[in-house]
């Protein structure tokens, strides 16, 4: 009966487990210095902000982000029409030492971590993605005011009023 039960479990385990792929959105072969470049010159010509989000495929933060953000109307609504999403990777096959050095190393506050670019490539933030977090996730008004505080319309309006 034990055997019976031992094969069993194993067989429920291994189907559980070969069931479940784990979620890659990281591509440690991308260019990442040419993807933002292209996304630099699109959000000059549009008037938009880059949003780079750097990770790996390794951190369960950087995947609950990412999904966390798309899989929000809101959210999604917000970030595609305020920026140029780049997805940035960090991981053994890729550290993309380069990019993060020219975005001042903003591998210091851990992964997931964010940046914000201009239309022409400088930098104007970097967030520290644990301070958008609530609870074993992230909060909705959180993520809101970020995206909607680093916009360049707000960035713009805020120049214009204190003129």
């Amino acid at each position: 009966m034990k055997g019976l039960v031992l094969l069993l479990t194993s067989i429920i385990f291994f189907l559980g487990a070969s069931a479940q792929q784990p979620v890659k959105i990281y591509n440690p072969s991308a260019d990442a210095k040419s993807e933002l470049a292209s996304a630099i010159l699109r959000a000059g010509e549009t008037g938009k902000h880059v949003f780079i989000q750097v990770g790996g495929n390794w951190c369960p933060w950087c995947i609950r982000f990412h999904k966390f953000v798309h899989e929000d109307a809101k959210l999604d609504s917000l970030l595609k029409a305020n920026y140029e999403f780049v997805l940035v990777n960090f991981s053994k096959e890729n550290e993309n030492r380069q990019v993060l050095a020219s975005l001042d190393y903003p591998q210091r506050f851990g992964y997931p971590v964010f940046v914000i670019l201009d239309g022409k490539g400088n930098r104007i933030h970097t967030q520290d993605s644990g301070l958008l977090e609530e609870g074993i996730g992230y909060s909705k008004a959180k993520v809101a005011t970020m995206l909607t505080q680093w916009s360049s319309d707000a960035i713009r309006k805020t120049k214009e009023k204190y003129k």
